[in-house]
């Protein structure tokens, strides 16, 4: 017996990353998946963005668990298609008992040098993003008088974050939009909850970006990453995580374990946010 039989689950930037992980737990405790992440690229993001491939990859994992994966490109700013994907899984499976809006973006530049492009583009994926992916499917669980929603946070929804104001910006108003959501699902039986991930080791982290930002210098290397991974967090042995870490707090979130859990926001962070921290620059 698994802990999500006889579910749907639909994820939101499902074919890598995170979302592959929560795509193959979710399988793993039988649950069918729907999945949807776009193929093309944002302007605004310096790393690579999902592929067909990455995708076939993510379904091929599900199906060998002998559950069923429905995929889709589709991008959560586009309402018309997220409501499409939301129609077709319906007809697919029946039932859509669980959305992970997982969809999320990450770039860095001082908030007084970011373009426009790069400010709305995040606005657009991280926060406008997970409004419609729960507005798509909100209907159908009010309907059926039950659901679980998880919304992906972060660290940075509860703490700044030097250069990412933009992100920092849409994490912590995910964390308000899921409050309000779980609120106003309550009397329907559909609950809404928030994981705040520390460091994880997925594409949108393991790239350049990254690389130097943890160096401190243009040219860092992955392993300056890993290091700089270990000082992120309490734990020890903990540097930069598996996005399985993420995917397990998921599952509780949506199984009869947490039944009674609505509105609450999980750092799943090995001990960061009990770090006091030093000025590592002071200016004199």
């Amino acid at each position: 017996m698994g802990l999500l039989d006889g579910k749907t689950v639909l994820i939101t930037g499902g074919a890598r990353g995170q979302g592959r992980a929560h795509a193959v737990t979710s399988a793993r405790e039988g649950a069918d998946v729907i999945l949807l992440d776009i193929t093309t690229t944002l302007d605004s993001v310096d790393y690579p963005l999902a592929t067909a491939d990455d995708m076939a990859e993510t379904v091929a994992q599900v199906e060998a668990l002998d559950r069923r994966a429905l995929s889709f490109d589709a991008d959560v700013r586009d309402q018309d298609q997220l409501d499409e994907v939301v129609r077709a899984g319906i007809a697919e499976f029946g039932t859509i008992d669980v959305l992970i809006a997982n969809a999320g973006i990450w770039t860095r530049a001082p908030f007084w040098e970011m373009t426009d492009g790069m400010w709305q583009d995040m606005l657009d994926v991280n926060l406008t993003g997970v409004w419609r992916s729960a507005k798509a499917v909100t209907p159908h669980m009010i309907e059926q008088q039950s659901g679980s929603i998880v919304i992906t946070s972060s660290v940075n929804g509860l703490e700044p974050g030097a250069n990412y104001a933009h992100y920092v910006a849409t994490k912590h108003a995910v964390i308000g939009l899921m409050k309000n959501i779980a609120l106003e699902l309550a009397p329907y039986g559909v609950r809404c909850n928030s994981i705040n991930p520390g460091a994880i080791l997925t594409p949108m982290t393991n790239q350049q970006g990254a690389y130097d930002m943890f160096a401190g210098h243009e040219g860092g290397t992955y392993d300056d990453m890993i290091n700089g991974g270990y000082g992120f967090h309490a734990l020890k042995g903990n540097s930069f995580m598996p996005p399985e870490v993420i995917a397990n707090t998921a599952l509780y979130l949506n199984s009869a374990l947490a039944a009674s859990v609505t509105g609450v926001t999980i750092p799943v962070d090995a001990g960061h946010l009990l770090l006091t921290g030093v000025n590592p620059a002071p200016v004199k």
